[in-house]
């Protein structure tokens, strides 16, 4: 037989076996079964509805989206008590567990964009990738499908999927309207909460600036503790007022950001000088067909383009000379520093919550006072543009309620009782209570999200081999494919659709470490952290913030922006 004969014959076995392999439903069903949630976790066994492989000539996969779940009978002590067997169990048998919360899958009906299916209330336990069989996940999930049915609860489903638990860690402009040039690009340097910051000494490790606090004279900003000082730093109360170490000097917006934001400007720059170029040359093609009543028409359309761009040019390059000459020096990054933070623990009080914040002492000579807007989430950098306006988006948070704001600023004031996080007031159309929240972080900007009726227990695995244990806040995104968090966000504030306080960002879970947006975020209840706070430091509060409804005037007159808070 000829090499070529062999060659052919070769590709014809290949090409064969490729057209005649199926994935087995066990494959699929691996792959396939959290198909739209953000991070694409792989199922490793669930109890309940076996689940199908789409077949036919239209045939497509359905996305799931996470839906909270609101359920008297799931009372606190009750879930409590119930998670805790569970988990006990998992250690009891070395399943190397995640995170386990309470939510319910929701699917769209073929050819219908409204309707959706509502599936059962499923117990969803993530372990660490590649550490559980399928074989060791089902006896796993019918041990704790027993110690459901021990309370009652025969009709919840058991589902185990790959996914980890982390927490997320990588003077300011004014706000300026949306129509200026600059205003895709002065986020990262303005004093709206979203603020990303990081410490001098691990600029790696960064993560985001979440609420304004005052006491006094005194302008403090909160945060996540892991935000500014890193997991290999002893987890021991951090006290700069008591210490003989430096200071923690805390930057904003640090050097990658900042030669990204650059870099940006640049590119802008380079597009509307290739559009000035473009509007001169058709203006030079009009005068060599010569003047008729259209091309009379046309050129002054074409020159008052032309006109824009240069206008634009001249402000985009104004503002790149500014923003390079006050911002190109580290010195000149550095807002403030750690003034305290204890140490992080999981467990604390009766609710069981994870404490992890810290508090940044401000340099005051970096904010511009006249211009300070206090506790404000800018709505412009809705992360999900493409899909709403910012119009629609404040529309969806405070529906017949508030008017517009024109500055896109949206204004915070008062904290969301704790229990009200799980036991919200606000009914949809079907009757059902629901907790609309919304964030500003430096990862995924300003997203919107639900919080969940019951809170979930959380796993994390420290360098020291050892582990903490928490019950945490848990939120889903808003719509499928899309993730109210990623990494970048902790220590981002959380708040609820009349502008509260409601919680501290943290972390959340997705299925690899690479793999960062997350299919479930986990905060710390805003109002137990500030309990907290005023033991250390009584007279802290809310910075105070103007009425929430009045519109602030946009500093339309003020350019280019001061390079201060």
């Amino acid at each position: 037989m000829s090499k070529s004969n062999i060659t052919e014959e070769s590709n014809d076995h290949l090409l064969q076996a490729i057209y005649s392999y199926r994935p087995t439903d066990v494959d699929y069903e691996s792959n396939n079964y959290y198909y739209g949630l953000p991070s694409k976790p792989i199922s490793v066994f669930h109890i309940g509805a076996t689940f199908q492989m789409p077949t036919g000539f239209e045939a497509y996969r359905v996305p799931k989206t996470i839906m909270p779940v609101f359920d008297d009978k799931f009372a606190a002590a009750v879930w409590e008590d119930m998670g805790t067997q569970i988990y006990n169990y998992l250690d009891s048998v070395a399943v190397k567990w995640t995170t386990i919360d309470v939510v319910r899958f929701v699917e769209p009906v073929k050819y219908s964009r409204l309707k959706k299916i509502v599936g059962p209330i499923v117990v969803c336990i993530g372990v660490i990738p590649k550490s559980l069989s399928r074989e060791l996940a089902q006896e796993a999930a019918h041990a704790c499908k027993g110690i459901l049915v021990s309370f009652d609860f025969d009709s919840i489903e058991i589902a185990f999927r790959e996914s980890r638990f982390r927490r997320y860690t990588r003077t300011l402009l004014d706000h300026v309207p949306s129509e200026d040039p600059t205003f895709s690009f002065c986020g990262p340097l303005t004093a709206a909460l979203g603020l990303p910051i990081a410490s001098i000494e691990a600029q790696v490790v960064a993560g985001t600036g979440g609420i304004y606090l005052s006491a006094g004279n005194n302008i403090y900003l909160l945060t996540a503790r892991h935000v500014v000082l890193p997991r290999e730093d002893p987890n021991i109360v951090y006290d700069h007022i008591q210490s003989t170490q430096d200071a923690v000097q805390v930057i904003l917006p640090g050097p990658a950001v900042f030669h990204g934001m650059v870099q940006s400007i640049a590119n802008e720059i380079n597009n509307r000088k290739r559009m000035k170029s473009m509007y001169e040359r058709q203006l030079d093609e009009l005068q060599r067909k010569g003047n008729t009543d259209d091309t009379e028409k046309s050129r002054v359309n074409i020159e008052s383009f032309l006109q824009e761009e240069e206008t634009m040019i001249k402000k985009l390059e104004e503002f790149q000379s500014n923003v390079i000459q006050d911002w190109i020096q580290e010195k000149n990054f550095i807002i403030g520093h750690v003034l305290y933070a204890p140490p992080i623990r999981a467990n604390e009080g009766p609710k069981r919550n994870s404490e992890d914040w810290a508090l940044i002492d401000l340099d005051r000579s970096k904010i511009n006072w006249p211009k300070f807007r206090g506790n404000v989430i800018d709505t412009g950098t809705f992360h999900f543009q493409s899909k709403m306006t910012t119009k629609e988006f404040v529309s969806l948070m405070r529906p017949h309620k508030y008017k517009y704001p024109q500055d896109h600023l949206f204004s915070i004031q008062g904290v969301v009782p704790e229990d009200e996080l799980t036991r919200p007031k606000n009914r949809d159309k079907a009757g059902q209570p629901y907790i609309k929240l919304i964030k500003n972080g430096r990862r995924t900007k300003t997203t919107v999200g639900y919080g969940n009726g019951i809170k979930s227990f959380v796993r994390e695995y420290l360098l020291d081999g050892t582990e903490r244990t928490s019950l945490e806040f848990a939120i889903f995104g808003r719509e499928k494919y899309s993730a109210f968090s990623d990494r970048g966000d902790s220590g981002s504030v959380i708040v609820d659709s009349e502008g509260r306080a409601a919680a501290l960002l943290i972390g959340g879970c997705s299925y690899e470490e690479t793999s960062f947006p997350a299919d479930i975020t986990y905060a710390t209840p805003f109002e137990w952290i500030l309990e907290r706070i005023k033991a250390k430091f009584p007279d802290v509060q809310l910075y105070p913030t103007e009425e929430m409804g009045t519109l602030i005037s946009p500093c339309i007159d003020h350019y280019p922006c001061t390079l201060v808070l």
